[in-house]
């Protein structure tokens, strides 16, 4: 998964390691005249001091990951409030030792001017800096974390009902075309060992092209054509089948089994008892804009008897482009003088 910059984990471990640096000669740079030979108890060698700071910084790096690793998920999470403040207490009087011994072993020669009240004037402040940032960088990267699987998740759950979609395309378009070869066997006709040739190249494109992600428009259009033309056979001068698929771009890409449902509707809806029945199909690509237009003639008396199939096609298609194209796509369908037109526009990849 392509997450945003600030997740990779280059970006995280290259801000840590900038973070340490500036924090740790973060000193330097406001008195690069650290440990003066003219400052009262410094010593003209400075090496011990550098020492010593390099040492309680140490001390520090291991509170902020301590903090962030363990404290606050073991303790703050699970609501341990007064353990983590006597954790807090238990690593300060710790960093104090620490401090203590550290420093009478790389600078014993000062050893009398060692006081307590020094470590906490000037550690307590850079302490609960420490544990604030420590806090809010644990905080961060578990909401971080917290939204990335919530996108995965959802990513996951748009695929899993895209292929249950796919899945229901292929048998109520089967029931269609099954239909078709029944009816043309009826009527012995010479065109049903084409119409089997052309149905076996359908089924080729359904099993073996239609369940990738993307296919080629073309690929699309050729199913569409192969479609169109097994009706044609079916009812021949019955119903007037204009269709038209003018050339176009090649390298566009669609969702496959996208655009049939538009047609198989129109077959289904749009012949029988209606008179002067005629489907319209027009279908163009200008500047990666698809406009895909589907009308047919229906009854206007609403005495078509529905099957129990009835409004899978179309609401599946909403869904699907729902999915896949989001706010890329206008689909427009309209009721009008016996005739009911689909138009949908969508931009192509």
């Amino acid at each position: 998964m392509n997450g945003e910059w600030y997740t990779r984990k280059w970006v995280a471990l290259s801000l840590h390691i900038l973070f340490w640096a500036l924090f740790f000669v973060f000193p330097y740079l406001l008195r690069p005249d650290f440990g003066d030979e003219s400052t009262k108890h410094v010593p003209p060698d400075k090496t011990g001091f550098y020492v010593l700071h390099f040492l309680d910084n140490m001390l520090r790096l291991l509170l902020f990951y301590a903090n962030a690793q363990l404290l606050i998920p073991h303790l703050i999470y699970k609501r341990r409030y007064g353990q983590y403040v006597l954790s807090l207490l238990a690593a300060l009087g710790i960093m104090l030792i620490c401090d203590r011994f550290f420093f009478l072993l790389l600078i014993p020669e000062y050893k009398q001017h060692y006081k307590v009240w020094n470590f906490f004037a000037f550690n307590l402040p850079v302490f609960f800096f420490i544990i604030i940032a420590s806090a809010a960088f644990r905080m961060i990267r578990d909401r971080i974390e917290e939204n990335q699987r919530a996108r995965e998740k959802e990513t996951e759950n748009l695929k899993t009902e895209l292929a249950f979609l796919r899945s229901q395309v292929s048998p109520h378009f089967m029931f269609n075309v099954l239909n078709n070869m029944v009816a043309l066997a009826r009527k012995k006709s010479d065109t049903l060992e084409p119409s089997l040739i052309k149905l076996s190249s359908l089924l080729r494109y359904m099993l073996y092209e239609a369940h990738v992600d993307k296919v080629l428009l073309e690929k699309e259009v050729e199913y569409l054509q192969s479609y169109i033309e097994l009706q044609k056979q079916r009812f021949g001068k019955k119903v007037q089948i204009n269709a038209c698929f003018p050339e176009m771009a090649a390298g566009y890409t669609i969702e496959p089994m996208l655009l049939i449902p538009f047609v198989e509707n129109a077959f289904k809806h749009g012949t029988g008892l209606i008179p002067n029945a005629e489907i319209n199909i027009n279908l163009r690509v200008q500047q990666g804009q698809l406009e895909f237009s589907v009308s047919n003639r229906y009854n206007l008396k609403g005495n078509e008897v529905k099957d129990k199939t009835a409004g899978i096609g179309l609401n599946n298609v909403k869904r699907r482009l729902n999915l896949s194209y989001g706010g890329n796509h206008t689909l427009v369908m309209d009721k009008k003088d016996g005739t009911f037109t689909v138009l949908l526009q969508l931009k192509l990849h």
